[in-house]
């Protein structure tokens, strides 16, 4: 059994795989002040709930966005599980060419997103992550991870306005009734919500005209992809395990080549 483990600035995502086949899913928050120890015994406690034990896991793959937690969880995984993990990084073997000016600056989950859509989208993609920033990327059909946009996210976004307007309140971010509203709650819920939405479309048909990608297909994930991608078009695939899936193909190529 593969335990896959995606540390995102906000939630940390924890995965379990039998084969190729999703076993079970875990959130928690990503806390610099955790231990090693607090993560190991929190690790091993989610797989035994998981109908499993964590006698079972015999990988572990991580990536992570969030440098400063993986001592800690890198020592968690090696001292609970006995188990050296993966982690997510250069000379780590993805099936990616990365076009970027320096290779060192490209985070971990684009390529773990780039490995996911080359293998179980084939052709050119455009990957939308709408996470704590919501992240465009370009895959070309032989798996170069071409360009990448990144916006501030969803939650993010909201969070800067209420911060900054002193009479803005915090609202639950989803679709209004209608665009058209009198009232200061379902104002801020439309400009969010459409606003978003007016935003994905433009991006993804600027990415096809200047890359030529006409054809590629666009698959979001993350947090708010559901939401907005049941409002536009222009995703034709909605994969909320997409990072995950991703992890596990890459964890197959690596113990493949031992």
């Amino acid at each position: 059994m593969l335990l896959a483990i995606d540390v995102s600035n906000t939630l940390t995502t924890l995965a379990t795989f039998e084969g190729d086949k999703l076993h079970r899913i875990f959130r928690i928050t990503t806390k610099e002040t955790r231990s090693s120890d607090e993560y190991g015994v929190l690790l091993r406690n989610l797989v035994d709930l998981s109908d499993a034990s964590y006698h079972d896991i015999e990988g572990i793959i991580i990536s992570s966005v969030v440098p400063g937690r993986m001592h800690a969880i890198n020592s968690a995984c090696i001292r609970y599980f006995g188990l050296k993990p993966i982690i997510i990084g250069l000379g780590v073997r993805t099936g990616i060419k990365v076009k970027a000016a320096d290779q060192k600056e490209v985070g971990s989950d684009l390529i773990v997103n780039a490995a996911a859509v080359h293998e179980l989208y084939p052709g050119p993609a455009i990957v939308i992550d709408f996470g704590t920033a919501t992240i465009y990327q370009v895959v070309q059909e032989d798996g170069t991870l071409d360009s990448v946009v990144i916006v501030p996210g969803v939650q993010v976004s909201l969070n800067a306005l209420v911060s900054q307007a002193a009479r803005i309140p915090d609202v639950e971010i989803k679709k209004p009734r209608t665009i058209l509203n009198n009232s200061t709650t379902e104002c801020i819920q439309a400009g969010i919500f459409y606003g978003t939405v007016g935003q994905t479309e433009y991006i993804v048909r600027r990415l096809k005209k200047e890359s030529g990608l006409a054809d590629a297909r666009v698959i979001s994930t993350g947090e708010f992809a559901k939401m907005i991608s049941m409002e536009t078009d222009c995703v034709d695939h909605y994969d909320p395990w997409l990072t995950l899936q991703g992890l596990r193909i890459i964890f197959d190529k690596n113990r493949r080549r031992k």
